[in-house]
């Protein structure tokens, strides 16, 4: 990547333009021909430094049902364990992490009829874990992935959903808006990964049966209901220079939760905050994710996180294989030929017996 390539980057993840010719509007900034534009996307594309444009919908206020889970394999078990978790389309994040018994971490989303209970448990079973932990957000403090790929650091802004409530979020946070038949056809398209041609949202247009003007403004009235986050670019993390991935884990009082999430949230290196539920044998409350080029790197901002927060107890896992990062697709029959494959297995299973 040369320098205009990273402060391409930069803009297609903060700010995709919604216009009818986005790439000409991209290369007006950064004074480019449309062509060129699309050229560098296509190899950046090709070198799987660009994974997808599109569309982030908030998984919660579309009614899905989402959670992180934790499952502990015996290190023969876990490869297989995790292939199988992959199967599920709900599945969006898939991480082999080492620093604690549990050593596979997943997110779930499961659409508004499935029970997540029991699919997660389910899952477990079905993949011979050991030990499995369903850890639901209880306090949402920040979500804002950003890679300033200029200064090479993370450059996540603090993302609160909602604005500022009581709790740094506001209370309707977790809570399904409802939405129509038209909105969910429109949320189809937009969640997809965006061509590479000179006019990319005709089609989709099109196939709704309106204009592009029209889409756009249903694309901010998603964002008005919150329902949708931004439109942007997700990048490939390792493959542009962040190859320290540490998911930090902290030990914190209930008391001071709400004080030291948000503090936590506030530094740029923390792409991720959140608050979850405890267990016997997980003592740790908030979690922080962190995107650095080096370990060391993760460590430092550990280490500046202790001295802003005056929390010590810790640990920092790090992935050690991304057996899948994705975006989830909604409304889509991705879930309906997932159980019905899973059902046609339980039968044949219970026919060979």
């Amino acid at each position: 990547m040369d320098l205009t390539d990273r402060k391409l980057l930069n803009l297609i993840q903060s700010r995709f333009p919604l216009a009818d010719e986005p790439y000409r509007a991209l290369g007006q900034e950064l004074e480019l021909d449309e062509a060129e534009v699309i050229q560098r996307l296509a190899e950046l594309k090709r070198q799987n430094v660009l994974r997808q444009i599109s569309a982030i919908f908030d998984t919660r206020r579309l009614g899905y049902k989402t959670t992180l889970v934790a499952l502990a394999y015996d290190p023969e078990q876990l490869h297989q364990g995790a292939l199988l978790i992959n199967r599920h389309p709900g599945v969006s994040h898939n991480y082999a992490r080492e620093g604690s018994y549990y050593n596979l971490w997943f997110t779930l989303a499961v659409p508004p009829d499935e029970d997540l209970a029991e699919t997660v448990a389910r899952m477990a079973r079905d993949t011979h874990a050991l030990t499995c932990r369903v850890m639901p957000t209880l306090r949402f403090f920040k979500i804002g992935v950003n890679f300033d790929m200029v200064q090479q650091k993370s450059d996540a802004y603090n993302f609160r959903p909602d604005g500022d409530g009581d709790e740094g979020m506001d209370p309707g946070w977790n809570q399904a808006v409802p939405v129509s038949e038209a909105d969910k056809a429109v949320i189809r398209e937009l969640q997809e990964d965006l061509l590479l041609e000179s006019r990319p949202f005709d089609a989709m247009a099109r196939r709704l049966g309106m204009t592009t003007a029209q889409l756009f403004s249903l694309a901010q009235q998603f964002q008005e209901r919150k329902i949708m986050r931004r439109y942007s670019a997700v990048l490939h993390h390792r493959r542009s220079g962040f190859r320290a991935n540490a998911m930090i884990v902290w030990k914190v009082p209930e008391a001071q939760s709400q004080e030291v999430g948000l503090k936590m949230a506030q530094h740029s290196a923390v792409t991720h905050c959140y608050q979850r539920p405890t267990f016997p044998d997980w003592p740790y409350t908030h979690f922080t994710m962190v995107h650095a080029t080096t370990p060391e790197g993760c460590e430092e901002v550990a280490q500046q996180i202790v001295a802003a927060t005056g929390i010590s107890d810790r640990l920092l896992l790090y992935s050690t294989r991304e057996y899948k990062k994705t975006r989830v697709r909604y409304f889509v029959s991705d879930y309906e030929e997932y159980r019905e494959a899973e059902e046609e297995e339980a039968v044949t299973a219970g026919d060979g017996a």
